[in-house]
């Protein structure tokens, strides 16, 4: 039996079920495109690697190690959760899958869940394997800094997933792979991913954008193993507010 096979009669079955072979599939189908792969998974380790060996960019105050861990895992739940998130949905729709699976038994809610848990699992494998990156370049990972970059990564994921099918879910396939990559390098250069926003232009406006929310919960979660609740909470916040644009804008077909 095929893997489509097998995702078509698991459509079939209870709703949780249903859900979790639709997230099966979308997780195998983002992490085996070689594109998302780079930009999910091998630039994020070759940033680690290189802000703690090169000592570039210059991260201080924060330790550069640990900045640079918190700089890798804000690109690698980015590049899952918006980029590889988006430009799928967008090739989806344009493929007409989505007509298929809005009729299927799956139905729009359950694609939205697939597509979320989806995330959160790809989400879950990169940080495992940074940190394990991070931990052979000699960078102490103790308990509570795991459990806060789960939290965050987790909180972070759902956010700029919410966004992800928003972009998606409205612009033609080849915009959607333009726009979200061109917001991806955004994000990294300046838009607080990297570098707190008191070093960027713009820094007070910058402070509150998703990124730096982001890159600040990291940063905190990496070098003090806390869950900085104001970064947070503004994530949560921009979380509903593009849900709400995906489902008022979001188009099947």
């Amino acid at each position: 039996m095929s893997a489509e096979e097998r995702v078509r009669s698991r459509l079939a079955s209870p709703p949780w079920r249903r859900v979790l072979a639709a997230a099966w599939w979308d997780a195998r189908t983002m992490a085996g495109n070689p594109e998302q792969l780079l930009v999910t998974l091998i630039i994020p380790v070759v940033l680690l690697v290189a802000v703690v060996r090169s000592g570039l960019p210059d991260l201080s105050p924060l330790p550069q190690a640990e900045g640079g861990l918190a700089a890798a895992l804000s690109v690698a739940v980015v590049s899952s959760a918006f980029t590889g998130q988006s430009i799928a949905l967008a090739f989806d729709r344009r493929a007409g899958l989505l007509r298929v699976l809005v009729a299927s038994p799956l139905g729009r809610g359950g694609i939205v869940m697939g597509r979320l848990v989806a995330v959160l699992g790809l989400i879950v494998v990169q940080v495992g394997l940074i940190v394990a990156v991070a931990v052979g370049l000699g960078i102490e990972v103790g308990p509570s800094q795991v459990a806060s970059m789960g939290i965050v990564g987790a909180t972070g994921g759902l956010t700029f997933a919410a966004f992800g099918l928003w972009l998606g879910g409205t612009l033609r396939a080849e915009a959607v792979l333009a726009v979200a990559n061109l917001v991806w390098l955004a994000m990294i250069t300046v838009g607080g991913l990297v570098l707190p926003p008191d070093r960027l232009p713009g820094g007070a406006v910058v402070a509150v954008l998703p990124p730096s929310l982001l890159g600040e919960a990291m940063r905190q979660a990496t070098v003090n193993g806390v869950v900085e609740v104001t970064s947070i909470a503004g994530l949560a916040a921009w979380a509903v507010a593009a849900g709400v644009c995906a489902a008022r804008w979001l188009r099947w077909d």
